[in-house]
């Protein structure tokens, strides 16, 4: 963060100072915990805690400052609300720092990957500010905005959407230079009730941007390329046909990852993902398209996309343990986001020769359309001849599958119960695990880690014995 002193922030924010000035040099945290020397900590209320009870331990470990609603007996500036007067900062910070390049990226599917192999690209080219984890909201997008200083020269920010108007009041903070829309799918259905609801929420990330701004829209949905029509600047689009500015062709999978050939306008080059999955393709092409944007050549972008490796946990994570292959796909699930997963799955058991299983959880915030999507994927999965449908809380994946299906239907309602498949495993299987976030089926795969590590101690016990 830039080096502001707090009696300028309070002006910034419209706030009052109690206590001494200081000079803040840190970017603002909510998690007391986080704080370091010279940062904000900024005193929320939610429903379970109120953040005025930890303003101690935040300067303990090293907050010089915290914004607050109700006066406190350390440093602070009084607000009538705090994310309010976040929001007011980041603008102040963005408006300072008039050589940065911000990057913000929306899509119903991709956003988080998207951003890490953008900014895998864009650390080569200079000082990178990303998102850590799923930060993409009203509360994480300013502070990592705030996280910027003079020396930044990209600031990558992921957006996401509850509300008309949300990415709308993002960008007017954080006044992009490129807006990129990924796709439109049905992530977020049951908010927003319809797939156009959804588009027009995601669209407001082109309406948003100013004349000399770069529009990047994928080619994956009947929604995003009209958007071009909202942007009265360039616009520049990624996809696989030979329409798109950006694209991707000769596409190979070889042991799950794809290699395809990259072509822009300045030329073609060869990349080997070190990703997981056909579907990855598309996230590449929109990191590409954004990298080409800011000045990057066709070889510094096919060289970082083809040594970048996930740096957010829990998707598309690939272990293999006793010769069985683990796909930790848990951080979060639509039925898009499902159907990449179980094409990725039969392909790693193609070329493994053994049995695949789909473990698979609810799929949340999808309205009224929830139980045909769910029955849709579970059609999808006995389609592309997945071996094991396990379905954990979630039997409407085999609402419309026959006795005569080509997969083997499981039912549990806990993923304890589930634990108990691991005995039918054996050398070559290949398993994936995905549900939506609250699923929590991040503790499926652990539990499943360590029960197949049980499993290779009682044999090397066995053999041990055995050789006695």
């Amino acid at each position: 963060m830039i080096a502001l002193k707090a009696s300028d922030i309070a002006q910034i924010v419209g706030g009052e100072l109690k206590g001494s000035d200081v000079t803040v040099s840190a970017a603002p945290v909510f998690d007391s915990s986080q704080a370091n020397a010279g940062s904000i900590f900024l005193a929320l209320k939610g429903e379970k805690s109120d953040g005025h009870n930890f303003i101690a331990d935040a300067f303990a470990n090293g907050a010089v400052l915290a914004i607050v609603t109700v006066a406190s007996p350390e440093r602070c500036i009084v607000v009538p609300d705090v994310l309010t007067a976040l929001n007011k900062l980041a603008a102040h910070v963005r408006e300072q720092l008039k050589d940065l390049q911000v990057i913000a990226l929306t899509g119903s599917q991709g956003k988080t990957t998207t951003k890490d192999l953008l900014q895998h690209i864009l650390e080569n080219l200079g000082k990178t500010v990303a998102p850590t984890g799923n930060f993409n909201n009203e509360l994480g997008t300013p502070i990592t905005l705030l996280r910027c200083d003079e020396e930044t020269k990209f600031c990558i920010l992921e957006m996401g959407a509850r509300h008309i108007g949300d990415i709308a009041l993002l960008c007017q903070m954080a006044k992009p230079n490129i807006g990129m829309v990924l796709r439109v799918g049905t992530a977020h259905l049951g908010e927003f009730g319809s797939a156009e609801a959804v588009a027009q929420a995601k669209s407001e990330m082109i309406s948003s941007l100013a004349p000399e701004a770069i529009a990047i829209l994928g080619q994956y949905d009947v929604f995003t390329p009209q958007m071009e029509s909202l942007h009265q600047g360039k616009s520049v689009s990624f996809g696989e046909t030979t329409a798109a500015d950006v694209r991707a062709t000769d596409i190979e999978i070889r042991e799950g990852r794809p290699h395809f050939d990259l072509v822009t306008s300045a030329g073609r080059a060869a990349v080997g993902l070190r990703l997981v999955g056909v579907h990855q393709v598309a996230n590449a092409l929109a990191a590409a398209a954004a990298a080409t944007a800011v000045g990057a050549s066709i070889d510094q972008i096919a060289v970082a996309l083809s040594t970048a490796d996930l740096r957010s946990k829990w998707r598309m994570e690939i272990q293999e343990l006793r010769g069985i292959v683990l796909i930790n796909d848990s951080y979060n699930s639509s039925p898009e986001s499902a159907e990449a997963a179980l094409h990725t799955l039969v392909l790693f058991a193609q070329e493994r020769g053994g049995q695949s299983w789909a473990f698979l959880g609810k799929m949340h915030e999808l309205g009224e359309s929830s139980a045909s999507r769910h029955a849709d994927i579970g059609t999808l999965a006995s389609e592309l001849g997945i071996d094991h449908l396990v379905c954990i809380g979630a039997s409407e994946y085999s609402s419309k599958l026959t006795a005569n299906s080509a997969s083997e239907i499981h039912l549990f309602e806990t993923k304890e119960e589930a634990l108990q498949l691991v005995q039918q495993m054996s050398g070559g299987d290949v398993v994936l695990i995905k549900a939506s976030r609250a699923e929590k089926f991040e503790e499926l795969a652990q539990a499943m880690v360590a029960k197949i590590i049980v499993s290779l101690a009682a044999d090397a016990e066995h053999v041990e014995e055995g050789e006695r």
